[in-house]
């Protein structure tokens, strides 16, 4: 895949002396891919002069005009072709850049490639535009190694109940649910599956939510190539007023950093007030899961110890059981972020939480570079098997599972910490840190200075938490926190 997006990232580049821009490009190769694979797969019935064959044929002229009307064509469906092609237009004005493209894109038969080709090449082109200092238009995706992990550990099965729902309600491309999909076809050896629940899956299963129309586009089609016709809506997840619709699964990485914040949303559903955007993410996940429903969350550190943060967690561990928490390898979401800290919180709504247990994928791990130390599953293999084969989480556990080498000090990677413990933390899950850095104590290895002043501010953080609790303490053993020493 990566010889193929380097070939159209460089197309690009020449698209660019044409008078199509980056944006449209990448927008104008999401339409024309989706035609080609649609073909390969022969299972997609298009209206008629509107399928690849009678777009390649053309020449000339012609093939500007064809690609105009199919635009036109598709975007007028009622089905959820006009969803994917609503507003579609052309960029090009010459045929030749066109043609050129088309021929580019028929050299390869991309549903071979057995991967999600659309967002791979999207988000390549994104990765490609973030090297270059474009930040990928803004846009940070979640590997699919660890998306992957993700799934295997909640079984998003829907033949479990007959109005099983999956959603992610920040779902950018889809990749959590085309591959909640792709887990439930591995599960059933490539699709056996009974008639009512096959058409069930079709059409009232996966469910998303995205505040972008083309990555929302490329959802829409990702999931329809593979014969489902999802329900995602373009909208503002935390701001647009709630619909009132619940999941049995949950499956999210909510956006980061702070653009399009600035305000608590006003939602009667909301408990805690803040305009921490990930806060209100976690707040909207607890409250669109169904009794007994669960979700997997990717939250940065900063909602483990920001802000409000203690208070959204206190109420998330009162009516649910967050009985796991990963914490993801420092360089987890390179080349878009390599400096955030992430982690994966996993509840279940009902049950209030009596113990957590924590997975330390990070400490004397080395951080996850592109080329030399890419992200693979073997980063998450040894948490899976800790994590167990009840996705609600309560698969025997025990501490020892897994062992992480010299230098480490009171347990193992994998920990589990009382609902006492994390109280006496102010429900902070962060500060929860009992492994012995082997990178802080050789100066080759130390991390860059960015990463080592946000430790020093959680570590401050935490200090001043536990001093606070210390003086709360003291001011109950006096009674009325008044009087003088003896």
């Amino acid at each position: 895949m990566t010889d193929i997006v380097q070939k159209l990232w460089g197309y690009c580049h020449t698209l660019r002396h044409d008078g199509v821009g980056y944006t449209d490009y990448v927008e104008q190769l999401t339409y024309l891919l989706f035609l080609k694979m649609a073909d390969e797969r022969k299972k997609i019935e298009l209206p008629a002069g509107c399928d690849w064959p009678a777009l390649r044929d053309e020449s000339g002229t012609e093939v500007l005009d064809r690609y105009v009307d199919i635009l036109r064509k598709l975007g007028r469906q009622k089905t959820i072709l006009g969803d994917i092609f609503a507003e579609a237009q052309s960029r090009f004005t010459k045929p030749t850049s066109l043609k050129r493209l088309i021929n580019l894109i028929d050299e390869i038969e991309w549903t071979s490639l057995n991967v999600d080709v659309k967002a791979e090449a999207y988000e390549g082109l994104l990765e490609k535009a973030a090297s270059e200092g474009k930040k990928g238009a803004g846009q940070l995706f979640t590997p699919r190694v660890l998306i992957q992990a993700i799934v295997r550990c909640m079984q998003p099965d829907p033949r479990t109940a007959r109005d099983f729902t999956i959603c992610d309600p920040a779902c950018g491309t889809g990749g959590f649910l085309v591959c909640a999909y792709e887990w439930l076809m591995d599960q059933t050896g490539g699709g056996a599956i009974e008639r009512t629940v096959a058409r069930r899956l079709t059409v009232s299963t996966y469910f998303g939510q995205d505040i972008g129309s083309t990555p929302r586009r490329l959802a829409l089609m990702n999931l329809y190539l593979h014969g489902i016709e999802p329900q995602i809506t373009l909208g503002d997840t935390i701001y647009d007023p709630p619909t009132g619709q619940k999941h049995d699964v949950v499956l999210t990485n909510p956006p980061f950093g702070t653009k399009g914040a600035g305000q608590a949303p006003t939602r009667d559903d909301f408990t805690i007030e803040t305009s921490n955007k990930q806060l209100n993410f976690l707040q909207h996940v607890h409250s669109i899961l169904k009794p007994g429903g669960r979700a997997a969350v990717v939250l940065p550190d900063n909602c483990l110890f920001a802000d409000k943060a203690g208070e959204v967690m206190k109420i998330v561990t009162e009516d649910c059981d967050l009985h796991t928490v990963l914490r993801l390898p420092r360089g987890t979401f390179t080349p878009y972020s390599q400096g955030v800290k992430a982690n994966v919180v996993f509840f279940t709504k009902g049950p209030a939480t009596e113990t957590t247990w924590i997975y330390d994928a990070r400490t004397n791990v080395p951080g996850i570079t592109k080329k030399d130390r890419p992200l693979t599953s073997e980063h998450f293999a040894e948490f899976e098997k800790c994590f167990g084969s009840d996705p609600n989480g309560r698969a025997k556990r025990k501490e020892g599972d897994s062992p992480a080498g010299k230098g480490w000090l009171g347990g193992d990677r994998w920990r589990k910490f009382t609902i006492a413990e994390v109280r006496q933390r102010n429900f902070k899950l962060d500060g929860f840190k009992w492994l012995k850095d082997e990178d802080l104590e050789n100066s080759d290895e130390l991390p860059e200075p960015e990463e080592l002043a946000t430790d020093a501010i959680v570590e401050l953080r935490a200090a001043v938490e536990d001093l606070g609790a210390v003086l709360v303490a003291l001011e109950n053993g006096n009674g009325n926190g008044k009087g003088g020493r003896k």
